[in-house]
């Protein structure tokens, strides 16, 4: 007799409807890691408190370290209050400590996974009544991904039996195409595509989920999103921050690395990508893809062109003096790593064909923003042109994701008074306040339902790094890098290569 189909339960947030997942266990490699505590553990909390996962679920963390369960919930308290001061209570925590769990492993020891894991695992899904819904979650040093994922399918815990088992990667996915194809081909083994989530918290962010929304719900707009009405595009993720503890690990990836291969070549794709038959995440995945596909090749013998990199030196951020690049703890005396990079992108298909893409991200700024600008052509006829001298700017549609999320639309509107003048008007949209919920938390609970909309697919993966291999190949064999102040926008050749083309960049205030 087949069973019933269960309906799915909600629970209403900022007045959307949510899904809540079915009981689940989630496992955490790398669980005493910045991630876990800054990120997962408060996540996790924090849709616990707002009743947006099930009662029946556990987390066990898992590392090194030699450390017992009381050491563990204190360390995560602690890392729970610093990112919700406000919103931490006794209760919920005490109610969330029960769920939590810690478990030293040895990663590399196959017996660990069989002795240790999985018996441990087969206890606490017992007494949790988790249904055999399992979660992986690589918060580990990419360095440690394969031989964590070799184990997983040789000790049998990549199967699927009674219920789900997914696995979560955050980036480097790879360090470029060859190890990224290495690493896919070692994931195919144990795991189906289905049951891979390769972990990007950038898309989950709200402004990037409405882009989609705001592009493909609102017939003004889509129409004019095209070569025929846009001048050109910006997308920028810039920080005031350095490198500060994370040193060996920027050493191996530097910027391009770190933030063009996924999180800006992942806002490029959904800002320029077709609209899906169905928003569902293969349709919309496959879109992306089409945009990856399409990407001019970099001319390597004219490279100069199109990227721009530097390294942060010494200067001020906020008033205060800060060491360069070259003086954080961690860094190689002969250290040629990337820290700022600008590209200049095109995409060779009907709707692009022409239009320039100019890419931007690094540390050390003089402001920390990410967001994304479409910059409309300006007027065709200036008509006013005999009785005023001042350039009509064309309209900027702005999608902030970056501290303060929001959207915004300039426009022309004339001064009051006699005279022909013009005045740029700013419509603008904030997100409400209240209770949000953030990337990180937004990922998890897709991974929780089996939502593959937010993640990368393999293929895309692949696209990516086949593009910026040839690229990082050409800007390793080159001599030192520009310097630029800390504090400052970044190396003077960056403004060069968008004003080269008669434009500017979004100022950084």
């Amino acid at each position: 007799m087949e069973q019933p189909i269960k309906e799915p339960i909600y629970q209403s947030i900022g007045g959307c409807d949510i899904e809540i997942p079915s009981p689940f266990c989630l496992i955490i490699f790398g669980a005493y890691g910045d991630l876990a505590k800054r990120k997962l553990i408060p996540s996790l909390y924090h849709l616990y408190k707002n009743k947006l996962i099930s009662e029946n679920f556990f987390i066990l963390g898992c590392g090194r370290l030699e450390a017992d369960r009381g050491y563990f919930l204190e360390m995560m308290r602690t890392s729970v209050e610093n990112a919700f001061p406000h919103e931490f209570d006794n209760s919920s925590w005490s109610e969330f400590a029960e769920k939590l769990y810690y478990s030293s492993l040895d990663f590399g020891s196959p017996e660990s996974y069989i002795k240790s894991l999985k018996e441990k695992l087969s206890s606490l899904e017992k007494k949790h009544q988790t249904k055999g819904n399992r979660i992986f979650y690589l918060a580990i040093p990419s360095s440690v991904f394969e031989t964590v994922i070799v184990n997983l399918g040789s000790s049998g815990l990549s199967a699927e039996r009674e219920g789900y088992s997914h696995i979560i990667i955050e980036k480097p996915f790879g360090r470029d195409i060859e190890s990224a194809k290495k690493l896919n081909k070692i994931l195919r083994q144990y795991f189906e595509e289905r049951q891979i989530f390769r972990i990007d918290h950038y898309i989950a962010k709200e402004t990037i989920q409405n882009i989609l929304m705001f592009r493909f719900a609102n017939a003004i707009f889509e129409p004019l999103w095209n070569r025929k009405y846009i001048d050109h595009v910006q997308i920028s993720a810039l920080e005031t921050l350095g490198v500060e503890h994370r040193a060996g690990y920027y050493e191996e990836a530097g910027v391009i690395r770190d933030m063009f291969q996924s999180h800006i070549l992942q806002l490029f794709a959904i800002t320029a990508m077709e609209p899906p038959v169905a928003f569902e995440a293969d349709r919309v995945r496959e879109e992306k893809i089409k945009v990856f596909r399409s990407i001019r090749p970099f001319p390597l013998d004219r490279l100069d062109e199109y990227v721009v990199i530097g390294q942060y030196g010494k200067g001020e951020i906020s008033g205060h003096p800060v060491i360069g690049y070259m003086e954080e703890s961690g860094v190689s005396p002969m250290s040629n790593t990337p820290t700022f990079a600008a590209m200049k992108v095109f995409i060779d298909n009907w709707r692009w064909q022409g239009v320039p893409f100019y890419l931007r991200s690094g540390k050390r700024l003089s402001s920390r923003k990410a967001e994304i600008s479409i910059h409309f052509r300006p007027v065709p006829h200036m008509m006013f042109s005999r009785v005023m001298n001042e350039f009509i700017e064309g309209n900027i549609l702005c999608f902030r994701i970056q501290p303060d999320e929001g959207i915004t639309l300039s426009f022309q509107t004339k001064r009051p008074g006699s005279l022909i003048c013009l005045k740029q008007v700013i419509m603008d949209f904030s997100y409400e306040k209240g209770v949000h919920i953030d990337a990180y938390e937004w990922v998890l609970l897709d991974c929780m339902l089996g939502d593959q909309l937010l993640f990368l697919r393999q293929e895309g993966v692949e696209l990516t790094w086949s593009l910026l291999t040839p690229v990082l190949e050409k800007l390793e064999s080159m001599g030192k890098l520009p310097v630029y102040e800390a504090g400052s926008s970044g190396p003077d050749e960056a403004r060069l290569l968008i004003e080269r083309d008669g434009r500017s960049w979004m100022p950084l205030e």
